[in-house]
């Protein structure tokens, strides 16, 4: 991919909401907002503080009006994010914003932000694996990875995976030297202490639990997914 963004500022931004989950924000931040010439910007519906799923208190700088045209959209999930899975003014600005983005990053279920906004259909993607089943219902082509990209998508799997986005698309809007810069700056170089980190390697007892954990939220999703999909005409 080659982007037309090599030589000027940038402005990024990423939708903040109650109940995000930070990590989803803050691990791509920590490469992006790093990215030179660049402006990071934290966009709601409003400047209030907000929570996130854990009580970790986060601060938009400015509303959907006020956000300049973003040459990268970032779009964190967590449990907050099946509330705007049918919000007008949510979706509006995604649409809106992904018309003149160059890049379009979501992270774990941020994804399906994305589908509800309409921009999925036989776009290639993934997200965290609780969720990885919905993408169809929103025209979607399911990969199983940890980082997709099609096009000006860029798609990754649950939380730690938009670390690995986030180089990405470094790469996409500048190139490898500056990703490689950024990556040897926070020095990312993961050594888990438990393959347990997909379901495909974790424990059956470790995914039967996690599986259960999450049983709530995947259901309303799901609920949520089928009545998108009515909505935007897609047969799953």
């Amino acid at each position: 991919m080659m982007a037309d963004t090599q030589a000027r500022h940038l402005q990024i931004g990423a939708v903040v909401f109650p109940r995000i989950d930070q990590g989803d924000l803050t691990g791509p931040f920590e490469i992006l907002s790093r990215v030179p010439d660049s402006t990071f910007h934290l966009i709601w519906k409003e400047k209030t503080p907000i929570p996130d799923a854990r009580g970790l208190i986060l601060t938009p700088q400015m509303t959907f009006p006020e956000a300049p045209q973003l040459d990268l959209l970032v779009l964190p999930g967590g449990p907050g994010q099946e509330a705007l899975m049918e919000d007008e003014v949510v979706l509006a600005f995604i649409q809106r914003q992904a018309r003149g983005a160059s890049c379009i990053l979501s992270v774990c279920t941020g994804v399906l932000l994305c589908g509800a906004a309409g921009l999925l259909k036989g776009v290639r993607a993934t997200t965290h694996w609780s969720a990885h089943h919905l993408l169809p219902y929103f025209g979607a082509i399911p990969v199983n990875a940890r980082v997709v990209v099609d096009g000006k998508y860029i798609t990754t799997a649950g939380v730690t995976a938009g670390l690995d986005g986030a180089l990405r698309v470094v790469v996409f809007l500048r190139n490898d030297l500056i990703a490689q810069q950024i990556q040897l700056a926070i020095e990312y170089a993961p050594e888990p202490p438990f393959a347990s980190g997909t379901p495909r390697t974790a424990p059956l007892d470790v995914v039967a639990a996690a599986r259960s954990a999450a049983r709530e939220i995947t259901d309303a999703r799901l609920a949520t997914a089928q009545r998108i999909a009515l909505r935007l005409g897609v047969q799953v």
